[in-house]
């Protein structure tokens, strides 16, 4: 189940959100029966969250909270069921931010939404291996996403 709740006060694609959730959770094999909330928040209850979690000053783009530690299933096995956690993004950052990625500001979004469920799945770019392995797989499910939409 994908739960989404948009209390940042700005306009935003929510269903769109969800399907790319959903067409997500499914290219990377989770279980359809596996749980993820979605939050959008504002610029305050953003930085409240950044300062409380990570112990940073100011708001940030995306924050993932991780709840049943699912990972993605190797060839052959079970998709998994559990869990999954919550993200939670910030609009008003992502669209301040959206122009220098060179995305629009529902794509910029997008973008952040499955980075957060790639964080979710286990996923981490504090090394450089580890980075491209992450952002490769954020790009591919992204440009799948773009081309099952029928735009590029």
């Amino acid at each position: 189940m994908i739960d989404l709740s948009n209390e940042s006060g700005e306009e935003v694609d929510t269903q769109a959100l969800i399907r790319l959730a959903r067409f997500a959770l499914d290219k990377l094999r989770i279980h359809p029966q596996a749980d993820l909330s979605i939050l959008l928040v504002d610029v305050d209850t953003m930085t409240a969250y950044h300062k409380q979690f990570m112990n940073l000053d100011g708001p940030t783009d995306v924050m993932s909270f991780p709840m049943d530690e699912l990972r993605e299933p190797a060839d052959g096995e079970a998709p998994p069921r559990g869990l999954l956690g919550d993200i939670v993004i910030c609009p008003v950052f992502t669209s301040a931010q959206a122009p220098g990625n060179g995305r629009t500001n529902q794509e910029e979004i997008e973008y952040l939404l499955i980075h957060g469920l790639l964080h979710l799945l286990g996923h981490d770019h504090a090394e450089p291996d580890e980075k491209a392995v992450m952002f490769g797989l954020n790009d591919r499910i992204i440009a799948d996403w773009r081309a099952e939409q029928g735009s590029d």
